[in-house]
């Protein structure tokens, strides 16, 4: 009797210290309407894994808030369940029978007592129906409103919004009519190259690039059944192509009484199939006035589908910087580091808090941008293959990525030395996050710190990323989305650390691969 007395006096005291810490931090950064302190969450689920989920917990607990982690069977020993106060398994390996599971997740979250959701990436974080359930249920979904993810879910009827909002889109086809006949009059119309988009893309699929009318009819064939396969739904648009472009995003936030601000821009033109694999922020060599109109052209995006919470609107800019909506990501992204770190900010803070009732805790007038950040991700992957970037799984026998310095090296993962790399789940290691005063010195600092990332026991990305973090052209900031894909550093040399070199830290061989482009 005596120590079940103890054990709850302890729990209460414990409640209270976290009541204390979030009504100090509360009252220093977030008021509603009428001054009054809005109160955190106690309990949050997090339905995710890995990285995101680590990094959502990490926040959580400085916040005083209990996490419950989600897990398959095949991460019944990972990072982010160690971490969580509590766990439950949902189901085995294969995402659609745990990760993808929405009755289990709630499930979960209402046994446990958790009063908000946070999705993450990827798996149910940009998923309509799942927002939904969460309110049906009475659990906060921490993101967008239901209708703000549907509107800018559908490429074709986000493009149609965004043109009534004045905002620039891609030429393009974007109609009801789908018959092979109409694609390809209005493909013909617009004349080659074109770009056949899955209307419910993402993440890369459902892209293809058609250079001439002969190839046309294959490639729709080809994206309409990738489409089916991966979103259900196998409809398409069509948009000129632009050469040689970049992909700029820029990262907003809204809340739940109408304020929306930007937090500047990121340039993520470096990407392997369509995803991306080295974003910075700012992006570089962007004239003062094109960074004012597309800091405003995002702001108008969110406001047009009354957004709340963190999201991404992404455009292209041709040669002349001309720049193109395409497309809103209604979630929190995976290089949203970089934003933190020119911005002093934490955006899972923001998330959490403005989810729970709060206003922004700034006015656009507030921030200000210092120094220059980069984000390279560091996968479990096989460069050497030439452009498939095969995923490399096995076991991490060895893995000391180089020391974390507050404010300027930071690395977000969720595996450690041990872990496993499994062919379930996407294969990245970690995400290796540098800031300094200007652009050349964080580069500088990027490219010292991959030397000093070591890993055996799997291939790795690692060589790759530091090959191209020197190129003459990405140190210029001369990039495009085609960078990798068109052959400027294709002759990369990957390390194929786990199947030649067993547990050799890395540093021990970097001269071998480590030599200018």
């Amino acid at each position: 009797m005596a120590a079940v007395k103890l054990l709850l006096v302890g729990g209460l005291r414990r409640h209270a210290h976290r009541r204390v810490v979030q009504r100090l931090y509360w009252g220093r950064h977030f008021s509603n309407t009428v001054g009054e302190n809005v109160p955190l969450f106690e309990k949050i689920l997090v339905a995710n894994r890995g990285e995101i989920a680590c990094r959502v917990m990490r926040t959580s607990h400085k916040l005083g808030i209990r996490t419950v982690a989600v897990y398959s069977e095949a991460d019944r020993n990972a990072m982010h369940v160690a971490m969580a106060d509590e766990a439950r398994c949902i189901g085995p390996p294969p995402s659609g029978e745990s990760y993808l599971r929405q009755d289990r997740i709630v499930e979960v979250a209402k046994a446990t007592g958790a009063q908000a959701i946070h999705p993450g990436y990827g798996f149910l974080s940009e998923n309509k129906g799942f927002a939904e359930l969460c309110q049906r249920e009475g659990l906060e979904f921490i993101g967008p409103p239901p209708t703000a993810i549907e509107k800018m879910g559908t490429k074709r009827v986000s493009k149609q919004i965004m043109s009534q909002s004045s905002v620039p889109i891609v030429p393009g086809y974007f109609g009801e009519d789908q018959t092979d006949q109409r694609l390809t009059a209005e493909a013909n119309s617009m004349g080659f190259p074109v770009m056949i988009k899955a209307d419910l893309g993402g993440g890369g699929k459902g892209m293809r690039i058609v250079h001439s009318p002969s190839d046309f009819q294959s490639s729709l064939d080809s994206c309409r059944s990738e489409a089916l396969k991966s979103f259900g739904d196998e409809k398409v648009l069509l948009e000129k192509f632009v050469s040689k472009p970049r992909h700029v995003e820029v990262q907003i936030f809204a809340d739940k009484h109408g304020n929306t601000i930007h937090l500047f821009e990121r340039d993520c033109s470096v990407q392997r199939r369509h995803q991306k694999i080295i974003e910075e922020a700012p992006a570089p060599d962007l004239r003062p006035e094109v960074r004012e109109k597309i800091w405003s052209a995002a702001v108008r995006a969110a406001q047009a589908v009354g957004y709340v919470g963190a999201g991404t609107v992404e455009f292209i800019l041709d040669a002349e910087q001309n720049f193109y909506f395409m497309e809103m990501n209604t979630r929190l992204q995976v290089e949203h580091p970089v934003t933190e770190m020119i911005t002093g900010t934490d955006l899972v803070d923001w998330q959490i808090r403005v989810a729970a009732g709060a206003k922004l805790p700034v006015n656009q007038s507030d921030l200000r941008l210092r120094g220059h950040a980069f984000e390279a991700r560091i996968y479990a992957e096989n460069p050497i293959s030439g452009t498939d970037f095969l995923p490399s799984p096995g076991l991490l026998h060895y893995l000391v990525p180089p020391p974390e310095v507050s404010g300027s090296i930071r690395i977000d993962t969720g595996v450690r030395q041990g872990d496993q790399v499994t062919t379930f789940y996407d294969p990245m290691i970690a995400k290796l996050v540098v800031w300094a005063g200007d652009r050349r010195s964080a580069l500088k600092r990027l490219v010292d710190s991959l030397k000093q990332y070591q890993v055996a026991g799997v291939s790795t990305n690692v060589g790759f990323l530091g090959r191209l973090a020197s190129h003459q052209s990405f140190q210029e900031g001369d990039v495009h989305t085609g960078f990798i894909e068109v052959g400027v550093v294709l002759g990369v040399v990957s390390i194929e650390v786990g199947v030649v070199l067993g547990v050799v830290p890395l540093r021990w061989v970097w001269s071998w691969v480590w030599s200018p482009v």
